[in-house]
C-alpha cells in the first residue's frame, strides 16, 4: 500500500482523501438516518391497535394477522427504499464531490507546479549558472506556498550573484594578467636578442619565453571559457561544413595528417565560438597523437535535423573511466594536474563543452578501438 501511495501524485492523493472522507461521512449519515427512521416506525404498536379494534368489533383474528403482515411489508419496503435511494443519492453526490475535489486540488497545487516548472527550467539550462536570473515571483496570499516560492527566489538571487561574481573575477583577473605577461615577453626578447648573449642566457630566455607563452595561452583560454559560459544574446546562421574546411585547412599538423569530411550541418550560434570549438578538438587530436597518425574531422546532419561534428584520432589508449575527467579544466590523460611544461593550457575540451552547452548542444567522447578518442558534438538544428 505504501509503495502504491508513493507512486500517486499529490493531486490524486488529495482527491482520494477528500472523496474517501466525504463517502465515509455520507455512509455514517445514511446509517444514522436509517436507525432514526426505524425507531420512529411503531412496529408492535400498529399490531396491538389493530388487534384491539378487531376484538371490540368481534371480527376474526385472521384479518388482524393479514393487516400486521401488510404493515411489516410496508416498513421493510420503506427501509429498503431509504437505503437504496440514499445509496444512489450518496453515489451521485460523492462523484460530484470527488470531481470538485480533483479540480480544487489542481487549483491549490497550481503554485507548486509553477515552482516546479521554474526549477526544472533552471536545472535543464545548458550550463551551470544559466537561468538563475529567472524568478518565480508568486503572487496571492502569503501562505506556506508563497513563503516557499519567496525563499526559492532569494536562493536563486544569491546563486545568480555568486556565479556572476565568479565569471567577473575570472574575466577581470585574466585581463589584469595580460599586461604583465606581455611586458615580461617583451623584456625577455630584448634581453635575449639584444647584443651578444651567452648560450646559457639564450637557453634561459627561450625557456622563459615558452613558459610565458603557455601562461598567455592559459589566460586566453580562461577568457574564452568565461565568454563561452555566458548566455548567447545574438545568433547567426552557421554551416559547420565551412568551419570544418577552414580549420582543417590551416591546422599545422606536422607528421599528423588531418582529414576533413565536410557535410552540410546547418545550425545557429556564434561563428567565432563555433570555430574555436572545432579548432580545439582538432588541436587536441593532433597534440595527443602518435607519429604518422591522423585526425579525422567530419560534419553531418543527424536524422532529427541536428548538426553534428565528429573528431576522431589515433593516439594512446584512453581508459573509459578517464574519459569524463578530460572535460574538466586543467586535466589531461594520465595526470591529475597540468605541469608548467605541459604543451597545452588544459582548457581545450572544457571550452568545447562550454561552447556546446552555450548553444544548447552536448558533447560526448568515446575511446577509439586501437587508441585515441572519438569526440562528437551535437548542436540544435539551424
Amino acid at each position: 500500500m505504501n509503495r502504491l501511495t508513493g507512486r500517486l501524485r499529490i493531486r490524486t492523493r488529495l482527491t482520494l482523501v477528500y472523496g474517501g472522507l466525504f463517502m465515509l461521512a455520507g455512509i455514517v449519515l445514511l446509517a444514522l438516518t436509517y436507525v432514526l427512521v426505524a425507531q420512529r416506525i411503531p412496529a408492535g404498536g400498529v399490531e396491538n391497535n389493530i388487534s384491539g379494534s378487531q376484538e371490540q368489533n368481534g371480527e376474526p383474528g385472521l384479518l388482524v394477522t393479514h393487516m400486521s403482515e401488510v404493515v411489516e411489508d410496508a416498513q421493510r419496503d420503506t427501509a429498503r427504499e431509504l437505503i437504496t435511494q440514499g445509496a444512489v443519492a450518496l453515489a451521485v453526490v460523492g462523484a460530484v464531490a470527488i470531481a470538485l475535489g480533483w479540480l480544487l486540488a489542481a487549483r491549490l497545487l497550481r503554485p507548486l507546479h509553477r515552482v516546479t516548472e521554474t526549477a526544472r527550467r533552471i536545472a535543464d539550462a545548458p550550463a551551470a549558472g544559466r537561468g538563475l536570473h529567472e524568478r518565480i515571483a508568486l503572487g496571492g496570499p502569503r501562505d506556506e506556498v508563497r513563503e516557499l516560492a519567496d525563499t526559492f527566489d532569494v536562493m536563486l538571487e544569491r546563486l545568480d550573484a555568486s556565479f556572476d561574481g565568479q565569471r567577473r573575477f575570472i574575466a577581470n583577473a585574466s585581463h589584469e594578467l595580460r599586461t604583465p605577461l606581455t611586458l615580461n615577453r617583451a623584456l625577455i626578447e630584448v634581453a635575449v636578442h639584444r647584443g651578444p648573449a651567452s648560450d646559457e642566457v639564450r637557453h634561459l630566455g627561450e625557456t622563459l619565453l615558452a613558459v610565458n607563452a603557455r601562461h598567455e595561452r592559459l589566460i586566453e583560454g580562461l577568457l574564452l571559457l568565461a565568454d563561452s559560459e555566458r548566455e548567447l544574446t545574438e545568433r547567426s546562421f552557421v554551416d559547420l561544413a565551412d568551419v570544418v574546411e577552414h580549420v582543417a585547412g590551416q591546422e599545422p599538423a606536422g607528421s599528423v595528417v588531418v582529414k576533413a569530411v565536410a557535410g552540410e550541418a546547418p545550425t545557429t550560434g556564434d561563428p567565432v565560438l563555433l570555430e574555436r570549438l572545432v579548432q580545439n578538438l582538432v588541436e587536441n587530436g593532433v597534440r595527443y597523437n602518435v607519429d604518422g597518425g591522423w585526425v579525422r574531422v567530419a560534419s553531418r546532419t543527424a536524422p532529427d535535423g541536428s548538426a553534428v561534428v565528429e573528431v576522431s584520432n589515433t593516439g594512446p589508449v584512453v581508459p573509459r573511466y578517464e574519459v569524463g575527467s578530460l572535460f574538466e579544466p586543467f586535466r589531461r590523460l594520465g595526470a591529475e594536474r597540468l605541469s608548467a611544461t605541459s604543451p597545452g593550457a588544459g582548457l581545450g575540451l572544457s571550452i568545447v563543452r562550454a561552447v556546446a552547452r552555450a548553444h544548447g548542444g552536448e558533447v560526448r567522447a568515446e575511446p577509439r578501438d586501437g587508441g585515441g578518442l572519438v569526440v562528437t558534438v551535437t548542436l540544435p538544428e539551424g
